[in-house]
């Protein structure tokens, strides 16, 4: 970027927080995808009032902006592919409000997820929006994206829990949407859009959640399956009863890539789990877990069903499934990460097609994730260095898609379109849909500054040295 830009930046933030430096650049270019497009430069603004300043300048010149939390999106949200200047929002990371009476919480962009959690428990409060990454992932990322997690299934997701936001729009105007309340219906839901829309309409700086009386007990089950399919077709049999906050599902590859952090042997036939949790009152948990337990052991093609025997197996159960993502590049030294959802009756069909995939085109896919929303994460595992090995993947995505499609599902549940999705948009999307989405695009950014290149698949070209 041109110098006199860098000067006007340190102007507003200070000079040390802008850096053009290779190395600090370096550490900005890349995020969850593994992709790497380098920043021209890196702004870490302390303040709203900063980020204005920032966008008035960005809108004046022009030159692209692109917000960034931890940088653990799974879809290229976070990405400079236009170059450009990326804006860290890590400095905004005060838990401004916790409001016990009404159970609700004020942040900044930059609270750690899991940091807000631990801190309105405290209070005796609850949020439950739960992604893998929640110990480093930040909430205005989790807004940006909508962030899921394994506690959907009974809770819902992020945009389930946001009331409000200040953000900053492309040209500097703040923005304040939602509200304080339990209802409101005054004008347009603008929270509503702007939760999910990938940092691609405004900056939002801050941000007011709804929290839930902390439950007061929980108990894990492990559910053993023989084959993927009997797994899978448990789902919606076990959903029709009873009412677990999580329902979690790996398939063989993904328990073989964590067995040495479960608690105990599987034993050699067992090519699935279901990992169930349920929650409540400490009165009702033991309850529901005897009457669940009862239920499966009156279910065929199950090999073992049983309860965690302490919160430590618990906690040990569950640090394998968050394992397993990180753990898939054993297999491979690249993955795509697709986050597909299907109806959860059709998620025999969903796995059964990965099955045919991966025999058919020679590619290592595996399975885990969110059964009990029909949310399934499929790894398609490749090295991107031997081309026919990117080729076989690209086919088995496309298929992947087009059967997700044809099963009445949605080719994203919680990473987004960013940039990994942005080519098969219109797989989904109908034209006349799409082209309102870019005209609302266009009207809160006419200069298309704010995080370009994101969702819609167009070809953004890197920019000159602005």
């Amino acid at each position: 970027m041109k110098e006199e830009i860098i000067r006007e930046l340190r102007k507003i933030v200070g000079r040390d927080q802008v850096t053009t430096v290779p190395e600090d650049l370096a550490c900005y270019s890349y995020d969850g995808t593994g992709r790497e497009y380098p920043p021209g430069a890196v702004v870490f603004p302390g303040s709203t009032e900063e980020i204005r300043r920032i966008m008035q300048l960005a809108s004046a010149t022009p030159f692209s902006v692109v917000p960034r939390g931890a940088g653990t999106g799974m879809s290229g949200g976070a990405l400079p592919v236009a170059g450009g200047l990326v804006m860290v929002l890590s400095r905004l990371n005060r838990i401004l409000e916790i409001d016990p009476a009404n159970q609700l919480a004020v942040v900044e962009p930059g609270v750690i997820t899991g940091e807000l959690r631990a801190e309105v428990a405290r209070h005796g409060l609850y949020y439950p929006p739960d992604p893998a990454s929640l110990k480093f992932c930040t909430m205005g990322g989790n807004v940006a994206e909508c962030a899921g997690g394994p506690s959907a299934v009974k809770y819902g997701v992020t945009r389930d829990y946001v009331l409000g936001l200040e953000a900053v729009l492309p040209d500097g105007s703040i923005i304040h949407t939602g509200v304080r309340t339990a209802k409101g219906v005054v004008g347009y839901d603008l929270t509503r859009l702007l939760v999910g829309s990938e940092g691609t309409l405004a900056i939002i700086t801050r941000i007011t959640v709804k929290l839930l009386p902390a439950p007061e007990a929980r108990s894990t089950l492990l559910v053993l399956c023989p084959t993927m399919v009997e797994a899978t077709s448990l789902v919606t049999t076990i959903l029709a009863r009873h009412t677990p906050c999580t329902l979690e599902y790996l398939d063989r590859t993904a328990l073989a890539i964590v067995r040495d952090k479960l608690p105990s042997p599987l034993p050699a036939e067992a090519e699935a789990l279901l990992l169930i949790e349920l929650d409540g009152q400490k009165d009702s948990v033991p309850l529901a877990t005897r009457q669940l337990t009862e239920f499966l052991q009156t279910q065929p093609g199950i090999i073992q069903s049983r309860t965690a025997a302490s919160p430590a197996e618990a906690e040990q159960l569950w640090a394998a499934r968050r394992a397993v993502s990180p753990a898939a590049f054993s297999l491979k030294p690249h993955k795509m990460s697709e986050d597909v959802v299907v109806p959860r009756s059709c998620l025999p069909q969903l796995v059964s097609c990965t099955e045919t995939l991966s025999r058919e085109l020679g590619v290592v896919i595996f399975t885990f994730g969110h059964a009990g929303d029909g949310n399934i994460h499929v790894n398609i595992m490749l090295d991107r260095n031997i081309s026919q090995e990117v080729r076989q993947a690209e086919s088995a995505k496309q298929r992947l898609f087009e059967e997700v499609l044809r099963l009445g599902g949605t080719l994203s549940g919680e990473h987004g379109i960013g940039l990994t999705k942005a080519a098969y948009l219109a797989m989904e999307l109908d034209l006349p849909t799409l082209a309102l989405m870019r005209q609302i695009k266009n009207l809160f950014d006419p200069q298309n500054i704010l995080n370009p290149g994101k969702i819609f698949p167009a070809h953004v070209a890197p920019e000159k040295n602005i």
